[in-house]
């Protein structure tokens, strides 16, 4: 069976996705897509909307055929670390390619601009990082470092755009490592990923639809997402009485931020140059996450910077523990999977070299324990009943669908 993989957040599901898995699927002339998705917590320092079950079954519902889980590791990276754990295990399941969304460019592009980055890498590295200090998003740093060096492209890639840049180090991370996994891409249409407007038509962004959802205008929502996708949102919101948001989690995180020295704050992944000390005063002075936010933020620390490193303070995980456990994939998180996923798994099983956790409970790994942790975490602002459930599915089997999607 032919594979194309996909790398994605679903949060949560919606047309732009279904054109993606769609097209990606047609493209390739694929049995089976495969996604790799992000679980608890995303990589631009934010909690999922519903848990990963749910969006698991979104995708299932909707042409995917296969879904593995993104460890908490990677997910919550920036755009590198982040898209080398995703290729790593696309490469691992045996997928043939994968299938990314870009605002402009091409494949060709894109290699183009690996070739430079290896041809430039010290420089580069170095203007990113002193663009970055200056209070610019990795991709706004990235893209001015390249102008600082006077390299042009081709067929110019606008590295401003965040879809551009996770583009670009996807196809860094299956060139630099000498993977078979051939990278392609689909032109996004319609949407950008920063909107935050409803559009007219029938694709809008996840940031849209989260803020309408969030503002609590969800009836215009429902045109923008495929109808389970929709039901499986609604159902969600219904039983547990909440979408998941900082605003959750901000009794949790400023008791955290207030109980622990700045000394202690200072072990966590990602608290560097003494910034625990505007965290915890912060902390004091804010009475919501939204504050809270508008009182730390800098020049130098985006809002995405920021949120990541509350994420690891929540989840309590030091930089000796990331350090760690930042290698490459140790094992494939079966999340769910229909007919045609179970079948290509019963094909190419002796092929993948990791192990396939379909039980957490029967296998023991320290990246897999934090990934449990994180779902225990995520779970907190759920109604005691539907998080016991939650927590229980983590040790059960996966969604398995009776009849594959089409």
């Amino acid at each position: 069976m032919k594979a194309v993989g996909l790398i994605v957040e679903y949060n949560p599901f919606h047309n732009g996705h279904l054109y993606h898995v769609q097209q990606s699927r047609k493209q390739h002339g694929a049995d089976c897509v495969i996604a790799v998705m992000s679980g608890s917590f995303l990589q631009r320092g934010e909690p999922a909307i519903v848990n990963k079950w749910s969006r698991a079954a979104m995708a299932l519902h909707n042409g995917v055929d296969l879904v593995i889980e993104l460890p908490y590791i990677y997910s919550t990276q920036h755009a590198e670390h982040f898209a080398f754990g995703a290729v790593s295990l696309l490469e691992a399941m045996k997928c043939d390619s994968f299938c990314f969304g870009s605002e402009n460019g091409s494949i060709s592009s894109f290699k183009q601009l690996y070739d430079i980055m290896a041809q430039y890498e010290e420089p580069l590295n170095e203007l990113i990082r002193q663009y970055s200090k200056e209070g610019n998003s990795y991709p706004r740093a990235f893209s001015l470092a390249l102008q600082s060096l006077n390299i042009k492209l081709e067929n110019d890639i606008d590295l401003a755009m965040p879809n551009n840049i996770l583009g670009f180090q996807y196809v860094r991370a299956g060139l630099a490592n000498n993977y078979h996994i051939r990278p392609s891409l689909i032109n996004r249409v319609a949407a950008h990923y920063h909107d935050s407007a409803l559009p007219s038509g029938h694709i809008a962004s996840a940031t849209s639809i989260r803020k309408a959802l969030m503002d609590e205008v969800a009836e215009d929502v429902q045109s923008f997402m495929p109808a389970f996708s929709w039901n499986e949102l609604n159902e969600y919101a219904v039983k547990n009485n909440l979408l998941h948001s900082w605003e959750q989690y901000w009794p949790f995180l400023q008791y955290t931020l207030v109980s622990h020295s700045a000394e202690q704050l200072s072990q966590i992944y990602e608290v560097e140059e003494g910034i625990q000390h505007r965290l915890k005063e912060a902390a004091l002075l804010s009475e919501s996450f939204e504050q809270f936010m508008a009182n730390v933020k800098t020049k130098r620390y985006t809002y995405t910077r920021i949120q990541r490193i509350c994420i690891h303070i929540l989840n309590n995980v030091s930089k000796q523990k990331m350090k760690q456990l930042m290698h490459k994939p140790s094992y494939i998180r079966i999340l769910g999977f229909t007919d045609k996923g179970r079948q290509y798994l019963s094909e190419k099983k002796k092929q993948i070299e990791l192990p396939i956790v379909t039980k957490p409970g029967s296998f023991t790994d320290e990246g897999l324990a934090l990934d449990i942790h994180a779902a225990t975490i995520h779970s907190l602002p759920l109604p005691y009943e539907q998080r016991r459930q939650v927590l229980q599915r983590e040790y059960k089997q996966p969604i398995i669908l009776k009849k594959a999607c089409l």
